[in-house]
C-alpha cells in the first residue's frame, strides 16, 4: 500500500511540474492568434465622408464625427448643433411645433386641408 502512495504523489508531483512549465511557454500556432488584440478599423465621417453614404448609415450629413440627417435630426436640424426646443421636432430641416404647425400637424409631412387647423397635433381636432 505504501509503494503505491509513493507513486501516487510521485505522478502528482510530475504532473504539477509539467502543467507550471507547459503555461510558461506559448503552445505553438494557438496562443499567437489569440494574443493578438481585436481591432476593427473604424470608419468616421470626418476622415471619409463616403462613409455617411453607406446603406444603413443615420444619414448623408456628417456633424461631429456622427452621420446624422440635417433634414430630420433634432439635435441638427438643417446644420449642425442646431437643436430643436421642447416640444418641437425637426422637419425638412426646420424644428416645428408638430401641435400646431399646419404643414406638419402632429409628425413630418402630415398636412391639414385648407378647412381645417391643427389643434393638439390632430387635423380638426374640434
Amino acid at each position: 500500500m505504501k509503494p503505491f502512495k509513493t507513486l501516487f504523489l510521485l505522478a502528482m508531483l510530475m504532473a504539477l511540474v509539467i502543467s507550471l512549465s507547459a503555461s510558461d511557454e506559448e503552445p505553438k500556432g494557438r496562443n499567437r492568434f489569440l494574443s493578438q488584440k481585436n481591432e476593427r478599423v473604424v470608419l468616421t465621417c470626418d476622415k471619409d465622408p463616403n462613409v455617411c453614404h453607406i446603406k444603413g448609415s443615420a444619414g448623408s450629413d456628417c456633424c461631429k464625427n456622427k452621420c446624422v440627417n440635417l433634414s430630420t435630426d433634432g439635435s441638427n436640424c438643417g446644420k449642425c448643433g442646431k437643436k430643436c426646443s421642447y416640444g418641437k421636432i425637426c422637419c425638412q430641416g426646420k424644428c416645428v411645433n408638430p401641435r400646431t404647425n399646419e404643414k406638419h400637424c402632429g409628425k413630418c409631412g402630415n398636412k391639414c386641408n385648407a378647412e381645417s387647423s391643427c389643434i393638439y397635433g390632430m387635423c380638426s381636432y374640434a
